[in-house]
């Protein structure tokens, strides 16, 4: 949790990154003057040199603030620069102190010596060069994080676009159809009848539009919906459609998208079953095969016409395709194969409860 909130603001991170490194420079100092066995009074100088750096190097945060929207050029110049400088600083300070604490005898006695202060000066450009990659690295990483995360969102975005769009292509044939044979229905005076067609297809319709499609749902609640378009469709046909569910127990718990088994079967109902007088028969198939769920829808029709050989049944596979290939890329697979007779449309998707 802590992690997350120093992730999430800059600030924060900022203040913990240089207390922790300005913390550890004074450690790394502290214990390489009782290996080399320094003066006593050196201890104070390395406390006054980690509190200096730490405070110096608060201006070149705001200077690489403004150079950073600035661009690489003046970044490159800029930097070594401002290190420089704020190098000078820091060792007047740390020098001063280390004369006052540790030599306190020292003795002024040619005119250069005034410089002595600045001496170890390129060394702690280096230093403060370190601190200014360290604080640029940083920088870049959160702006790789910043557009890898956008990146993500409009992916997911996009995805969710995709998957709504197709998700809510209702074949018009079938709204078409089934209105027909209601308004057929009312002309025969078959009132009841149509009635309990357009109740549902209300049913049915609601359902469609009530389900998220970004969210899956249990086989159960899959079969459960395609029932309801059974139903519609049972009232057009009647005993010319006849219909078989085989389908294990232990798969009614598996997850799968909504309305996926629906445009297959509507495919069996437009080519095999409406053209021919004598109707036919489809099956459903499900079972947990290899340690994934395999669904099937077939039938007893004519088989694929061979102007389709490639591309399947029109636009109901293909968008089943397309649906299965953005959820679960290339962990699924799609079959269309000759029942003899008929045709089968067999589906194999990872196994999730």
């Amino acid at each position: 949790m802590n992690l997350d909130r120093l992730r999430g603001n800059r600030n924060l991170l900022f203040w913990a990154l240089q207390t922790l490194g300005w913390g550890a420079y004074g450690f790394t100092q502290f214990v390489g003057s009782a290996v080399y066995g320094k003066e006593p009074g050196y201890v104070q100088v390395i406390a006054i040199g980690a509190a200096t750096g730490f405070l110096l190097s608060l201006p070149l945060r705001w200077l690489y603030r403004r150079l950073w929207s600035a661009g690489p050029r003046a970044m490159l110049v800029c930097s070594p620069i401002a290190c420089w400088i704020v190098a000078l600083a820091w060792r007047a300070v740390v020098n001063t102190a280390y004369l006052q604490i540790v030599k306190p005898d020292w003795a002024m006695e040619h005119p250069s010596q005034p410089l002595e202060i600045f001496v170890g000066t390129l060394s702690t450009t280096a230093l403060f060069l370190c601190w200014t990659g360290l604080y640029y690295g940083v920088k870049f990483y959160e702006r790789l994080q910043l557009e890898r995360e956008a990146t993500l969102r409009q992916s997911a975005l996009a995805q969710e676009a995709q998957l709504k769009m197709l998700r809510y292509q209702l074949n018009p044939h079938f709204l078409f159809n089934t209105l027909n044979a209601i308004s057929t229905l009312v002309l025969d005076g078959q009132n009841r009848t149509a009635n309990l067609a357009v109740s549902r297809l209300s049913e049915f319709l609601r359902y469609t539009l009530d389900q998220d499609p970004m969210k899956k749902v249990t086989l159960r609640q899959e079969l459960d919906a395609l029932n309801l378009y059974l139903g519609i469709e049972k009232l057009r046909f009647g005993d010319r459609l006849r219909l078989e569910f085989d389908v294990d127990e232990r798969a009614e718990t598996a997850l799968v998208p909504s309305l996926l088994l629906q445009p297959l079967v509507e495919n069996a109902m437009k080519y095999a079953i409406a053209p021919r007088e004598e109707g036919g028969s489809v099956t459903i198939i499900a079972g947990i095969e290899g340690g994934g769920l395999r669904l099937a829808v077939v039938d007893d029709g004519p088989g694929l016409p061979p102007a389709m050989a490639s591309n399947g049944r029109g636009v109901g596979l293909r968008n089943t395709r397309e649906r299965l290939k953005v959820l679960y890329g290339d962990a699924h697979s799609v079959e269309v194969a000759a029942a003899s007779p008929g045709l089968s449309v067999e589906m194999r998707l990872p196994l999730e409860i």
